[in-house]
């Protein structure tokens, strides 16, 4: 990591650009902003790069992303963090931005932890907060205790008889990628259509995780740890047996931040316009936490809207400087 991580010993910083989310999009748009000759400070939340991806998936596989069949969530993270290495940014982890001033110049972001940073313009790619799951209704007493809300070692879950809750991606990612380690692995969810990509369904219908639609978690009874839990369907209850339950009900960020800035929001999300720009003048977004006509959430969408704010900001904080990039084989 080509970075010196701060403490709350340095109170202030001065940079082009400061980047607030430590992601595969916000480490994208570091290594973009260095190739466009700015200098960049990344603050987050978390205490590690890589955002969602190395805390909730590190080992989930990627297939979105251009040039790469499949590839380790984990890896894509460790390449992004080296290919941002370019822009020698200084990283901010554990660090909430909680402030925010707005000058004719630039702007100011002050951190929860003290840690002032001056820059000419504020990219927004998430890191606002520390996210939190989506509660499962019922055993929540249980969580740490055979239930859990990610898998970010599916290791730790071989030869046990695993329940999924959910109906989204990462319920239906977590269910494959646990077929061929735990000892069974059964799904739930209170619809019958799920939300997951249409090619991750169909493997998941071919496969041998038994898919229990509709049906609804009831109750979740055990002693130390789950041992059963009650699926209520249509017409019944079912009791079945269980070692881990595993509820991806999805993650609540807190946005709050956002809001007291001004910044616009749109169903919980950051509304930009074409150039990625929000309300604010300084202040850009991009990745899953924007909001716009058409919108798609995907990595690979993230690091277009990463690029676009950056080459779009760049004549705020460098008016010598075009919007349109040169080639990067040409900077070779």
């Amino acid at each position: 990591m080509s970075t010196s991580d701060r403490t709350d010993t340095t109170t202030e910083l001065q940079a082009d650009l400061v980047v607030v989310g430590a992601g595969p999009s916000g480490l994208y748009a570091t290594y973009y902003a260095g190739f466009r000759g700015l200098s960049v400070v990344v603050i987050d939340a978390l205490d590690q790069l890589g955002g969602q991806m190395s805390v909730l998936y590190p080992e989930k596989p990627v297939f979105d992303v251009a040039g790469f069949p499949k590839v380790r969530a984990q890896d894509l993270v460790d390449s992004l963090v080296e290919q941002a290495a370019i822009a020698e940014p200084t990283y901010l982890l554990g660090q909430q931005a909680s402030l925010l001033e707005e000058f004719d110049d630039g702007v100011a972001v002050t951190t929860d932890k003290g840690v002032r940073v001056r820059a000419g313009a504020l990219l927004v790619t998430g890191g606002m907060g520390r996210f939190s799951p989506r509660q499962l209704p019922a055993g929540g007493d249980y969580a740490g205790r055979g239930l859990r809300y990610a898998v970010p070692k599916p290791a730790e879950l071989a030869g046990k008889d695993v329940l999924i809750v959910g109906g989204g991606d990462s319920a239906v990612d977590w269910a494959l990628c646990l077929e061929p380690i735990a000892s069974s692995v059964a799904l739930v969810h209170r619809r019958d259509a799920f939300r997951a990509h249409e090619r991750s369904v169909e493997q998941l219908r071919a496969s041998s995780v038994e898919l229990l639609t509709p049906y609804e978690v009831l109750d979740v009874r055990g002693g130390d740890r789950v041992a059963e839990v009650d699926l209520k369907g249509p017409e019944d209850v079912v009791t079945r047996k269980v070692d881990e339950i595993v509820a991806a009900l999805g993650f609540k960020a807190d946005l709050s931040a956002l809001s007291e800035w001004g910044v616009e929001l749109s169903k919980r999300h950051v509304a930009v316009d074409r150039s990625m720009r929000t309300n604010l003048p300084r202040v850009f977004a991009a990745g899953d936490i924007t909001d716009f006509e058409g919108k798609v959430r995907l990595i690979s969408v993230g690091f277009g809207e990463a690029a676009l704010a950056v080459n779009n900001l760049v004549p705020l904080v460098r008016p010598d400087l075009p919007v349109t990039p040169g080639h990067s084989s040409d900077a070779a």
